[in-house]
């Protein structure tokens, strides 16, 4: 029996001496910030990346423009998901970004009660109207709002919105909360969450132009604050291989291969 004993111990020190990676990763615990409208997907991925690396993967949720300063102040992390890829053009510069890979894409859409009640056609105008209630995203703190603001200004409609909007909501999560509660009648949001179940029972979506309403990258980044580079960028593989890609469709977003609508 001691015999034995020692011969599994001595297996167990040459499977780490061999592979520290294997060792690390017993007691790794990684970070991802990802943006609010992301973390569905990306929570199952992150699950099932667990179980086959053995390790611990925490999601710091929130507004893109948010997480992005909290990853920059804390100078820990592994990887950054924001919901448009103007924020990493906007943050490259500083140096805390690194490689990336494109996970899928996603668009905005107009989102009404179900059934459309108000008979809400098609067009960002509508959320002009005098009898319907709008609300939209804060451009200031997340990727919804930043991309309502560019397809309004579009328009030549954004100030006009602003102003007749009843809230601003700092992310997708809040303008939809608020929908489901009924405070509003219609919203600009990304496409992707009005087919998430609890948004579909009670929501519909309403799609968009896509020459005004452009698929947007979602682009995984990895962080230069990454404790464990080569395992980010395992997570990074696996999230764009077609096991990830297969969960994102799954949770209404468009395709990173074929473009295509879900």
């Amino acid at each position: 029996m001691a015999l034995l004993k020692h011969c599994v111990a001595l297996v167990i020190t040459t499977i780490f001496a061999v592979n520290p990676v294997f060792a690390q990763n017993k007691s790794a615990e990684l970070l991802l910030y990802c943006g609010i409208t992301m973390v569905r997907p990306m929570t199952e991925i992150a699950q099932q990346f667990e179980q086959q690396e053995k390790v611990k993967i925490t999601i710091a949720q929130g507004g893109s423009e948010d997480l992005y300063q909290s990853a920059k102040k804390s100078g820990v992390g592994e990887w950054y998901l924001p919901g448009e890829p103007s924020y990493r053009d906007k943050h490259q510069a500083e140096g805390l970004l690194g490689d990336a890979v494109t996970v899928g894409y996603n668009q905005m859409a107009l989102m009404v009660q179900k059934g459309n009640p108000k008979q809400i056609k098609a067009d960002p105008h509508e959320l002009l109207r005098k009898d319907v209630i709008a609300i939209i995203g804060n451009a200031e703190s997340g990727s919804v709002g930043q991309e309502s603001k560019m397809i309004l200004e579009k328009l030549g409609i954004y100030s006009k919105v602003i102003r007749a909007a009843a809230f601003l909501a700092p992310d997708s999560r809040s303008l939809l909360n608020a929908m489901k509660k009924q405070e509003a009648d219609v919203t600009l949001s990304w496409r992707a969450t009005g087919y998430f179940p609890d948004n579909a029972a009670v929501l519909d979506v309403i799609d968009l132009d896509s020459d005004l309403a452009k698929p947007q990258a979602l682009l995984l980044i990895q962080l230069k604050s990454a404790k464990l580079p080569e395992l980010a960028q395992r997570f990074m593989r696996f999230t764009a291989s077609s096991t990830g890609q297969a969960i994102f469709r799954k949770h209404g977003f468009l395709d990173n291969q074929m473009h295509t609508n879900p």
